[in-house]
């Protein structure tokens, strides 16, 4: 099948994509040139993938749909038993050329189809980027019965229904499922956020003509981590204090995890831990803890509680001079105690606990992490299935999708742990986020069925290698 979301690829909005095109077009190319190669670029996956079998296109009124005629024409070139069907005429120009290219027949769409009158390989070229509103119920859900009925379902560029820039549904919650989605030219939000990005089933990028694209926002790329040399001591490894509370399982998950991520020693300020974990080290809190300048980054939250003593121990960590991986409780206790902070500062809330930090934004989850990150002055780690990364000049990537196990209490101590550890190996802020994210879902996709979040913390050894 489709290979995933590729790894450190750029993502544009729709006018972002419209953008690179007129460049395209400014520099000698043309629409109709453009749909071309974007058209026998669909084919040739479809040709791959369809194995001889019937495939049934259908093309909207735009440009998308232009591309689906292309697409049938070549196809039906190369002896591939092709069906069109249309959503009315075509609307623009290029899209007009194409379908007079096609010489096969089209049939109307949704009421020209017999109820469930699909074929073995569906390819949905029906709305694309330029779409804006909502897709007519009886639209949707033609679309939706010969998706579910066709052995393998393909988008052409975006699910139609998704909105390109925010991954939402225009069609409230009428979103075909397909098993793949050929991206034109370039990601889009909707690739990557969700809900739509769970309808589109891996993601293949098309080159369509458009050259090299400079973006803002990148899917997370593969960490580059090296391994210890042969002058590394602890120290050089990095020094990494986890500030406990009263729930010690979550600050002892996020321990192991940075031993387990490459750290060289683990402190772990708490009390009251019987048994702490094997080689980590136990100190009972007090306010001059952190002073060690051997430190190289704190993380807070994880089972740090929410009572007077927990805030003491966040004010002694923020006042401090040390990088920070803030998470859990001390996100909850944070209330703007992040201003003048100049050392490096990594909040990781999840949806909820962004919501009570930041409160309800506009805009897509991209914008609200990108404005928390500039407000806060940190870098913001969003995390879900679609986890954003934001730092405070701008730059923001999106994780590509991995396991729905990572659902489980503690995989996001493990996270904590797993940034810390790279932060004091002095990991830039930005990228030690990115390399945790990419470690820490690398580990769920290789134990891949339902786990503990030990185990998940027990797996990271083998994504770092993955990751050299």
């Amino acid at each position: 099948m489709l290979p995933n979301v590729p790894e450190g690829a750029p993502v544009l909005t729709a006018a972002a994509m419209r953008a690179a095109e007129d460049r395209a077009i400014a520099a000698g190319s043309s629409v109709a040139a453009l749909m071309e190669c974007a058209g026998t670029g669909v084919a040739e996956w479809v040709h791959r993938l369809a194995a001889g079998s019937e495939v049934l296109i259908l093309c909207g009124p735009g440009n998308n749909g232009g591309d689906g005629y292309v697409a049938a024409r070549v196809l039906a070139s190369r002896g591939v038993p092709v069906r069109v069907a249309a959503l009315g005429e075509p609307k623009t120009a290029a899209a007009a050329q194409a379908r007079a290219a096609w010489s096969g027949p089209v049939e109307a769409f949704p009421g020209g189809l017999a109820d469930g009158d699909t074929a073995p390989i569906l390819v949905d070229a029906v709305f694309g980027t330029g779409l804006t509103r909502a897709v007519d119920d009886a639209v949707a859900d033609a679309i939706r019965l010969l998706a579910g009925r066709a052995r393998l379902s393909i988008a052409v560029d975006l699910p139609s229904g998704a909105e390109t820039d925010s991954g939402g549904d225009f069609g409230a919650g009428k979103l075909a499922n397909f098993d793949g989605t050929l991206a034109l030219g370039a990601l889009k939000p909707a690739h990557v956020l969700q809900p739509a990005a769970r309808h589109c089933g891996a993601v293949r990028v098309i080159d369509i003509g458009l050259g090299s694209l400079d973006a803002v926002l990148r899917t997370s790329p593969r960490p580059q981590i090296a391994a210890p040399g042969p002058e590394s001591h602890k120290y050089t490894r990095g020094m990494v204090a986890v500030v406990g509370g009263p729930m010690h399982g979550a600050s002892e998950l996020a321990a192991r995890a940075a031993y387990r991520a490459g750290a060289g020693y683990v402190l772990l300020l708490t009390g009251g831990l019987p048994h702490p974990p094997h080689a980590i080290v136990r100190q009972r809190w007090s306010p001059d803890a952190l002073a060690d300048d051997r430190i190289g980054a704190v993380v807070i939250g994880p089972g740090l509680g929410r009572d007077d003593r927990a805030r003491e121990k966040l004010e002694a960590a923020l006042a401090s001079d040390r990088p920070l991986v803030i998470d859990g409780d001390a996100l909850h206790l944070l209330d703007g105690r992040l201003r003048g902070r100049d050392a490096p500062t990594i909040l990781t809330p999840h949806a909820g606990e962004f919501a009570a930090l930041f409160g309800a934004g506009t805009g897509s989850k991209i914008m609200q992490a990108q404005d928390a990150a500039r407000k806060s002055g940190a870098v913001v780690v969003v995390k879900g299935a679609d986890t954003v990364i934001a730092a405070p000049g701008g730059r923001v990537q999106v994780a590509a999708p991995t396991s729905a196990w990572l659902s489980v209490a503690g995989t996001g101590d493990v996270l904590a742990g797993t940034i810390g550890a790279l932060l004091a190996q002095h990991v830039p802020p930005f990228d030690a986020a990115s390399a945790g994210i990419w470690l820490h879902g690398a580990a769920a996709r290789m134990i891949d069925r339902c786990f503990l979040a030990d185990e998940l913390a027990d797996a990271l050894p083998e994504a770092l290698e993955r990751a050299r």
